[in-house]
């Protein structure tokens, strides 16, 4: 099954994937977002890639 998150680029889902850690950390998220991020991981597996390697597609995040 796919979702929104199949249909991006990897530089998109690295963004996501590091600004909803980031929004739950600070506690502006709530824990459910966790379920979003199981989504980004999908995703970035179905394009070949495992969450370490989203780092290398991190462009400056806006904090």
């Amino acid at each position: 099954m796919t979702n929104l998150y199949d249909k991006l680029s990897i530089d998109h889902l690295a963004q996501f994937y590091y600004h909803i850690n980031n929004n739950i950390a600070k506690g502006i998220l709530s824990r459910a977002m966790y379920n979003e991020i199981s989504l980004i991981k999908k995703s970035v597996i179905k394009k070949g890639f495992c969450i370490a390697d989203l780092d290398r597609f991190l462009k400056h995040p806006v904090n």
